[in-house]
């Protein structure tokens, strides 16, 4: 199996609602660095996983989306707690959405899976990660 990386960084607020959560329940920040792994069997004709650039642009387009956010405050995430691991497969969604409509070249379509990694600290991370077939 191949695979493309690329990394970008965003920051933001929320909290979260349940006991489990201890202090968490309280507004706070976190500064996560992400990972988007492409993974694929078979190289493209062009002998690449996925437009790496396309793939950096595509992802920090999404990130733009929830950078310096409270995210508290957005309509999309009402009711939900935004944990690492929730945050990841939101990502991984607008990125399986950026595939499907091509803005990560025509090439992507051959794609077998996307993985995404959000590293809350060097010690502690969350990943989503499924196929696209």
């Amino acid at each position: 199996m191949f695979s493309v990386n690329v990394r970008d960084h965003f920051m933001i607020a929320h909290s979260f609602r349940g006991e489990t959560f201890g202090p968490a329940q309280r507004l706070h920040g976190a500064t996560y660095v992400v990972d988007a792994t492409f993974r694929r069997h078979a190289l493209d004709d062009d002998g690449v996983v996925v437009d790496i650039g396309l793939a950096t642009d595509v992802l920090k387009e999404i990130l733009a989306g929830l950078n310096y956010r409270n995210l508290d405050d957005e309509s999309a995430f009402r009711g939900q707690n935004t944990t690492t691991e929730f945050l990841a497969q939101h990502i991984f969604l607008c990125l399986k959405q950026a595939v499907e409509e091509g803005r990560l070249g025509a090439g992507a379509h051959g794609l077998d899976s996307i993985a995404v990694t959000l590293h809350e600290s060097h010690v502690a991370w969350a990943s989503y990660d499924q196929s696209l077939r």
